[in-house]
């Protein structure tokens, strides 16, 4: 007993071979018009943070004047002291953009602070001198420049849980903006800031004398 095998006519061949290519060139039109399509194994981003808990709520009572923006370019080195920099050593260069507020506490204003006239035409008012926050680095506009480390170092980091700690030298950034921030007139700009505000509110309140001193 014989089997025949037909053979699949010539027309057939060109038609499957014609679909063929228009599957081939429909393929490469859709990876052309979406980019993302060529990217099968892409990874993708899932954030499964958990709720944000309020841990407390302090009332504020002081007047934030004026805020200074300061960065500074911390050059961090750690050496061994009887090994060369290739063994063991690290050298971070990281650039650090922070701010700090200049603020006058008006929660520490008492009665004999203020003195007002029998007519209420004229005020004197005496505050604290102006203060200074802490430094608050952002972290958009501060980065690592570069990081040295030695083979020592290296090892360490593949067995470290944070290889990437930025911790020392995001601390020394802050020391330097809190510096800078001392050196400054942040303060002075804080009380004259402070000072024109409490004229303008009394003068709306009807005083035409009114007299802002700092150093209660």
């Amino acid at each position: 007993m014989t089997t025949s095998i037909k053979r699949m006519p010539g027309w057939a061949k060109v038609v499957s071979a014609f679909v063929l290519v228009l599957v081939v060139l429909f393929a490469g039109l859709r990876l052309a018009v979406l980019p993302g399509l060529r990217d099968v194994f892409g990874t993708e981003t899932h954030d499964n943070s958990g709720p944000t808990l309020l841990k407390s709520i302090q009332d504020m009572s002081r007047y934030d004047a004026a805020s200074g923006n300061f960065q500074v370019v911390v050059d961090l080195e750690k050496d061994a002291k009887y090994l060369p920099d290739a063994i063991r050593g690290t050298r971070t260069l990281y650039v650090g953009a922070g701010t700090v507020d200049a603020y006058v506490d008006l929660g520490r204003i008492g009665q004999k602070d203020v003195t007002v006239n029998g007519d209420r035409t004229s005020a004197t008012l005496r505050l604290p001198h102006a203060a200074l926050g802490k430094p608050a680095l952002d972290p958009d506009h501060s980065y690592a420049v570069s990081k040295q480390r030695g083979l020592l170092d290296r090892l360490g980091d593949v067995f470290s849980d944070n290889p990437n700690d930025e911790r020392a030298v995001q601390r020394l950034a802050a020391q330097h903006i809190g510096k800078a921030a001392k050196d400054s007139r942040l303060t002075a700009r804080a009380e004259e800031n402070t000072t024109s505000m409490l004229e303008g509110l009394l003068r709306s309140l009807g005083f035409t004398d009114v007299t802002v001193t700092y150093g209660a």
